[in-house]
């Protein structure tokens, strides 16, 4: 049942401009899936989805193995889509352009960096849980850095 659906969430990214995960459900639901945005949210995460620019200047959902080289990496996600970082002693705060936090976020969890004890993005905003404050002092200069380099692009 899962793996069928997925399988049909790759075919649908492939052939639809899908923006958001509101969309993607109801393209589901038309297809006879019965599902819940929970589930589709788990889906998208565990399949590391990501969203691309496409040619006409929206973002839409890819998978990370059919995405183009420069938009595939997290140096593209981090430069095009986060807005801000700023930390609070141990908490992390990263803003990303709407409906881009999830994305920002897998990327951010593939990197297992130590330090880092969890994440949780909601639709723009992302926080990041870490170990210690300079934990959250080098993550932010790190992805200040990934904000600024635009060799990806």
């Amino acid at each position: 049942m899962k793996t069928g659906r997925q399988t049909k969430i790759l075919q649908l990214i492939r052939d639809n401009n899908i923006e958001t995960q509101a969309e993607l459900l109801m393209l589901l639901r038309s297809e006879g899936y019965s599902v819940t945005q929970a589930t589709v949210s788990r889906d998208i995460k565990e399949m590391r989805l990501i969203k691309v620019l496409g040619a006409d200047g929206s973002y839409k959902y890819s998978s990370e193995s059919s995405a183009p080289a420069d938009e595939n990496s997290h140096i593209y996600l981090f430069s095009t889509a986060v807005t801000s970082v700023d930390y609070t002693h141990s908490l992390v705060v990263i803003k990303t352009r709407v409906g881009m936090a999830q994305a920002v976020c897998a990327a951010l969890d593939s990197q297992n960096r130590v330090g880092v004890l969890g994440t949780i993005a909601g639709d723009d905003t992302i926080f990041v849980a870490t170990r210690t404050d300079s934990s959250s002092a080098a993550l932010v200069n790190d992805i200040k850095k990934l904000m600024n380099d635009k060799k990806g692009l």
